[in-house]
């Protein structure tokens, strides 16, 4: 056990947390009124759902809330991320460090680093408030953990006025006290037993142990910053880690903790309690909301319709200068013009605007300046060259629409969409590049290693393409590391006695080098009938593989659904070379002096279902993905991705992958799982865009589960045929 000093040495006395709450009220001299009394808003727990101080409460937050939050006493330190995925389900990622017990019984190896767990909290509302009735929420905390904070709960909360009663029955951690069912001088866990694998579900340890009544009331005061709590613990501390592995003491004076939220301001909530009659614990919790996050651009203004007077053909200079004009201010590249009659087509991949509507307004309003007569202006999206959908615009209704000839008018009473054409007439104009470069920041995380809480890689990415043809291109991508803590690793093999080969787990060798080729391959891209998309590639595909593979896609337009098939023949790229691959399947580490084997030669490919479910109004703006197929370890089975998009147009997803491979086989984790959150950058730009950044989070990098990280996905290239990447905001 590790000995530190105390961050709180001296237990602050009644008196001492007066002073401390006045300090803390003190900034702020905001307050309600009887004309204007103070509206309460839920807030988090020690753990950081909703909830009182250490229980939950059955609130729900606004869908799409986001709180990130800490949690600090003399006995644990808590760091979470929240997420309000649907208005009937919390989502919580928590992890956890222990104080004064080292990270393993090794304490070479430990260092000075915490104990750390890693906990999932779900809460589903099974009934929302009424007039009479109150809200009530089921929920299981640290689901599929090592059994920790592992619990499950009912809880009904009702408000009153400015209070806000709860009262639940928890099993498990929260429910240790046992006043309502078991022992309550035991001092384990009532049979319960905490001995999970991270990352198993097992569910006969469910509603077992003991199981405790717990309650408590949240209060807005009149003064709007300040709410207070006061609970009935249902926890006795017995089985806390520190009592059962650290041998420290965890004494309950009262069952009764009580405890202060102040808000500092809309988005920062301080939190303070006394817990236990002897404990203080202190937290801070930051507060967005990921539905309700706007665009804010500095963009060119909109053309007027101010149309010049009729004419039959432009000269090739105004074609052209049309042609940059639509690419500046309706954001096409790659644009052709054609003219084919009365009919003006705009072929282009249109990159600038999430809602094509818009682009397809400005361009049209473009067009029509010019005077050239015409009945219907086309626009067929493009990307890498290949048809992907058309809108058809009728000029007629498109000219009463801009001069506001009926109430009520917009651009859409002049569109028409469908699959695309065929392109025909004169080719009078063009605006196209071979080459594009491109710069763009990487950032690699992980938290709860050994070494430190957090581990990090942030560098640049410079990207460069050339189109050799309409169908072949030859794409690279050049690796910068700029600053990382991964020189922290003590070890480069994890030494955890699986014997599958290391096709992720070596990645922290491909951070030695400051410089990295991380990928450089061919692509060819056609479109092989009116629903079929194809691809082949080989080179260096991604930082660890090099091989070559082909891809189709069957999406019909306009379909909630859509199926894919990859095969790939890949090699493992040798780490101390950039462009070499490993030759031999068992390889020395000079580093940890053990002998380790990797991937000399797999294929590896997945059928692969995409399905936008539309028969539950629960679901709405979710996306399934099922991948089934032979992964990088050679093990075989089952992909399964879940996300869901806001209002805003922000992803949160997470994906689970079960193979063949024993719960051993794999090592610790049992199953490779993760998160991610997928941002629009014109949420955080003043620019306006359809690309994306995402955040992805593995509690655990290993070696089965693992697919082929391709450059380009046929999937998200023919996004425009029913949009999810570039769907526009829907507030």
């Amino acid at each position: 056990m590790k000995k530190k000093p105390s961050l709180y040495q001296h237990r602050p006395t009644v008196s001492a947390l007066a002073a401390m709450i006045s300090l803390a009220l003190a900034p702020s001299t905001s307050s309600a009124d009887e004309y204007s009394p103070a509206s309460l808003t839920h807030s988090a727990s020690d753990f950081g759902t909703i909830g009182l101080i250490q229980m939950p409460s059955a609130r729900m937050g606004d869908e799409g809330a986001l709180n990130l939050g800490v949690t600090n006493n003399d006995d644990y330190i808590h760091y979470n991320v929240s997420l309000q995925l649907f208005p009937w389900l919390e989502t919580n990622i928590r992890y956890t460090q222990v104080h004064d017990v080292l990270y393993s019984n090794s304490e070479s190896f430990s260092g000075d680093t915490d104990y750390t767990d890693k906990s999932i909290d779900v809460k589903l509302r099974v009934w929302q408030e009424s007039y009479y009735l109150p809200e009530v929420s089921l929920g299981f905390q640290d689901l599929g953990g090592t059994g920790l904070f592992d619990s499950e709960f009912i809880a009904a909360s009702k408000r009153v006025g400015p209070f806000d009663f709860t009262l639940g029955v928890a099993w498990g951690y929260l429910g240790n006290r046992g006043n309502l069912l078991g022992d309550k001088a035991d001092s384990t866990d009532c049979g319960r037993g905490s001995d999970n694998q991270w990352g198993t579900f097992s569910v006969s340890r469910m509603f077992t142990g003991c199981a405790a009544v717990y309650g408590g009331v949240e209060y807005q005061t009149p003064y709007a910053p300040l709410r207070l709590k006061l609970e009935y613990d249902g926890n006795n501390y017995k089985s806390d880690f520190p009592v059962t592995q650290g041998k420290a003491s965890m004494p309950v004076s009262t069952p009764w903790n009580i405890g202060m939220v102040y808000a500092l301001s809309e988005w920062a909530d301080l939190r303070l309690s006394y817990e236990r009659g002897n404990t203080f614990t202190a937290g801070l919790t930051m507060s967005t909301n990921v539905a309700q996050l706007k665009q804010v651009w500095l963009d060119e203004d909109k053309p007027e319709y101010q149309p010049k007077a009729d004419t039959d053909d432009l000269t090739p200079e105004e074609w052209q200068a049309l042609t940059h004009q639509i690419k500046s201010v309706a954001g096409y590249e790659q644009v052709h013009l054609y003219k084919d009659g009365d009919t003006i087509t705009v072929q282009g991949n249109q990159t600038k605007y999430r809602n094509t509507r818009e682009a397809e307004e400005r361009a049209s309003l473009l067009i029509a300046n010019t005077g050239i007569k015409a009945n219907t202006y086309r626009f067929v999206q493009t990307t890498r060259n290949l048809p992907m959908s058309e809108s058809r615009i009728n000029t007629y209704a498109f000219k009463r629409v801009e001069t506001r000839d009926y109430p009520n008018a917009k651009f859409s009473d002049a569109r028409s969409v469908g699959n695309p054409v065929g392109i025909g007439g004169e080719e009078k104009a063009s605006s196209t590049k071979d080459w594009t470069f491109g710069l763009s920041p990487k950032l690699d995380q992980s938290f709860g290693g050994s070494e430190d809480f957090y581990m990090y890689a942030i560098g640049v990415m410079a990207n460069a393409s050339y189109q050799l043809s309409d169908h072949w291109l030859v794409s690279g991508s050049l690796y910068g590391d700029i600053e990382n803590n991964y020189d922290q690793f003590k070890y480069t093999v994890p030494p955890d006695g699986t014997t599958i080969k290391r096709v992720r787990t070596l990645n922290r060798k491909y951070y030695e080098d400051r410089l990295r080729i991380d990928s450089l391959q061919v692509n060819y891209f056609d479109k092989l009938s009116t629903n079929i998309y194809g691809q082949a590639y080989a080179g260096y595909l991604e930082t660890m593989f090099a091989g070559v593979g082909t891809e189709f896609l069957y999406r019909p337009y306009n379909r909630n659904w859509a199926l894919g098939v990859d095969m790939n023949y890949v090699k493992q790229r040798d780490a101390d070379t950039y462009l070499g691959v490993y030759k031999d399947e068992t390889n020395y580490d000079n580093q940890t002096g053990r002998y380790y084997q990797v991937q000399t030669g797999v294929a590896t490919g997945h059928a692969t279902l995409y399905w936008q479910p539309k028969f539950w109004s629960l679901l709405d703006n979710t996306m399934v993905k099922i991948s089934a197929g032979r992964f990088l370890a050679e093990d075989i089975g089952v992909n399964v991705d879940f996300s869901k998009q806001f209002d805003s147009g922000v992803i949160a997803g997470v994906f689970a992958t079960k193979t063949d491979l024993s719960a051993a086989e794999f090592g610790e984790g049992s199953f490779n799982k993760g998160f991610y959150i997928s941002i629009p950058l014109d949420l955080m730009t003043v620019k306006p865009s359809n690309s994306r950044a995402a955040i992805s989070w593995l509690p655990l990098q290993r070696d089965g589960g693992q697919m082929l990280g391709r450059k380009y996905s046929l999937y998200s290239m023919t996004d425009a045929r029913s949009p999810w990447f570039t769907r526009p905001p829907q507030y």
